[in-house]
């Protein structure tokens, strides 16, 4: 019988439990991968129905899902490797932890009022927190001072999506009377921060960076908002991300780097890492499924720091992937992030794969002799590397690795992504709100005709990840600049990104020349000590983009000015997708 035949007859006797949904797909799979036709035949799995042009784009996808999956199966998992997803009761832990939030900076002197007004936006938390705490600045006077850098820079840089104007005033009047009369809240208090536009707070929008949501405005506020609040904070904005937490275009454009406004920020944090780039905010919490904090923060020269997965609650923030998403800080220092991270940190009763786990800051760890494990370069062998110069230079000793894990056998877990975030925007999806969506709709079209059997797999395999980078990462106490993004994204490390350098570009702006250290699972503490420590070595922090020069000529129109392209040289397409990821970094 032909199998459009076969699938009319089981659709006419209502056959269509999902335990069959995989198998009569099957039936419409050809040799030569599946067409266009057969794809149309099987949406009836989906109930999506697809347009021509859609059906088309979304072929290759599902295509490729099929060969990366029929891999996949070819793997051996035994039977006793459970998915890296477990199910957990909400009865609290027998002997939970006391969350003390004591942090405070390791010199916690004060120091002297820049003379010049322009310093003090691009000051480090830890400075702006003895100006407030000593009253040379009132946290009023610190907060309109980023409002106005806000409103001037934020049109160019396209990082803002909600100035909170009226909150932000109402909550430096309230830090600076608490001051007066002597209640101090820590080194927070008082402090002007932006929130990635996926943290709910109530009484403003939450965009996600799509226009089908940008008037919506969410009851509930986020804990990391809540307790940021508590912590004295100031929050000043709602910063922009790419579209449903891919990359660095929202309905408001492209973000820019500050460094180079020609260029993108890269994201999905991208408002984070720009608006802390350009001192238009204290400070900045983003997010990380695969790179959203630390390739903006690389890109922008910030300071960034993903936790270990499960130290902080994603309650009120948009999921896009349940198994993997992380929220953490972007600042101007190591320093800064442990502060802010002090704050964030720990169980809440709402996101129930949060646990309490100490964090000591100013941390007691002994950094000599800490193991700090490297890759040999295949480049440039005899050349020096400054980053290892730095970590002997604070006592800790280089142990020479082999590569992480092979990325290629790990390449189809990226479907997780895809899966999850399908069903988190599912509804959203089969509505047709999929304006602005970047790269999305086809991706989450596609993730709809992936069995779940198949997620179970790769949940598996995922599992056999984590155990082979715990055996990789388990000589030394962390690791420097070791491409291992996805390896520690899926098995949930910390890392920190910092600046080490800048180089010039010809074309006028800088690169940054950034530096990665990542850590042993909770261990965040001695891995923001390490950091901390090769950072007070450097300068690269404490620099200033040169946002007036840039701002002449966005303002003259300059600044977006495409360069015509040369006679009988047609401008070449975008490059090829780097092998070693399945997704631009920073994409997710």
């Amino acid at each position: 019988m032909h199998r459009r035949h076969v699938l009319r007859i089981l659709a006419g006797t209502g056959i269509g439990a999902p335990a069959l949904h995989r198998a009569i797909s099957v039936l419409v799979k050809a040799p030569d991968g599946l067409t266009a036709e057969s794809l149309k035949e099987a949406e009836w799995i989906t109930q999506i129905p697809l347009e021509e042009e859609e059906r088309s784009a979304i072929l290759k996808a599902v295509n490729d899902h099929s060969e990366q999956l029929a891999s996949l199966r070819k793997i051996p998992l035994p039977a006793s490797l459970p998915p890296a997803i477990q199910f957990q009761t909400v009865a609290p832990p027998p002997q939970p932890i006391k969350i003390d939030r004591d942090a405070r900076p390791v010199d916690n002197g004060v120091g002297k009022l820049p003379a010049q007004k322009e310093q003090i936006p691009f000051l480090p938390v830890t400075k702006l927190a003895g100006l407030i705490r000593s009253k040379q600045i009132t946290s009023v006077e610190l907060t309109r001072l980023y409002l106005d850098r806000l409103k001037q820079y934020s049109p160019m840089l396209r990082c803002s999506v909600t100035i909170t104007e009226p909150l932000a005033v109402e909550q430096a009047k309230k830090a600076d009377a608490e001051i007066n009369s002597g209640i101090y809240r820590g080194p927070l208090h008082g402090i002007p921060w932006g929130a990635k536009d996926l943290i709910s707070v109530p009484g403003y929008p939450t965009t996600w960076g799509i226009p089908y949501l940008k008037d919506r405005v969410l009851d509930e506020k986020a804990t990391v908002a809540k307790r940021l609040e508590e912590a004295g904070a100031v929050l000043i904005a709602k910063l922009s991300l790419g579209a449903l937490a891919m990359g660095d275009m929202w309905f408001g454009g492209k973000t820019r780097n500050p460094w180079n406004p020609k260029t993108g920020s890269s994201g999905s944090s991208a408002g984070s890492a720009s608006a802390t780039a350009a001192g238009l905010v204290g400070f900045s919490l983003g997010s990380e499924t695969l790179g959203s904090i630390t390739s903006p923060a690389k890109q922008c020269g910030v300071t960034g720091f993903r936790p270990t997965f499960g130290r902080v609650s994603r309650f009120g923030c948009m999921p896009l992937a349940w198994s993997m998403d992380k929220i953490g800080p972007i600042c101007r220092s190591v320093e800064d992030c442990a502060l802010v991270f002090d704050a964030i940190h720990g169980a809440d009763g709402q996101d129930m794969t949060v646990t309490d786990r100490p964090f000591d800051w100013p941390t007691k760890i002994n950094l000599k002799g800490l193991k700090i494990g490297y890759q040999p370069s295949t480049r440039n062998p005899d050349r020096a590397r400054p980053e290892l110069e730095l970590l002997e230079k604070i006592g800790c000793q280089l142990v020479e690795l082999g590569p992480p894990p092979e990325f290629e056998n790990y390449r189809a877990l990226a479907n997780i992504i895809d899966i999850e975030g399908a069903s988190v925007i599912d509804v959203l999806l089969r509505e047709g709100h999929t304006e602005g969506w970047n790269s999305w709709k086809n991706i989450f079209q596609s993730a709809q005709f992936i069995s779940a059997v198949d997620y179970l797999r790769l949940q598996r395999l995922r599992t056999r990840l984590m155990v082979e980078f715990e055996e990789y990462i388990r000589p030394v106490d962390a690791l420097v600049n070791v491409f291992e993004i996805f390896h520690t994204n899926f098995a949930g490390h910390p890392s920190v990104v910092l600046p080490r350098d800048f180089s010039d570009l010809r074309g006028g702006g800088k690169r940054p020349v950034p530096m990665t250290l990542t850590g042993q699972l909770n261990q965040d503490d001695k891995l923001l000590a390490i950091a901390h420590a090769v950072q007070n070595e450097l300068t690269a922090h404490l620099q200033q983009p040169p946002l007036d020069d840039w701002l002449v000529k966005y303002e003259s129109g300059q600044l977006d000015q495409k360069p015509e392209s040369k006679p009988g040289k047609p401008e070449k397409p975008g490059g090829k997708p780097n092998k070693q990821s399945p997704k631009k970094d920073g994409d997710k």
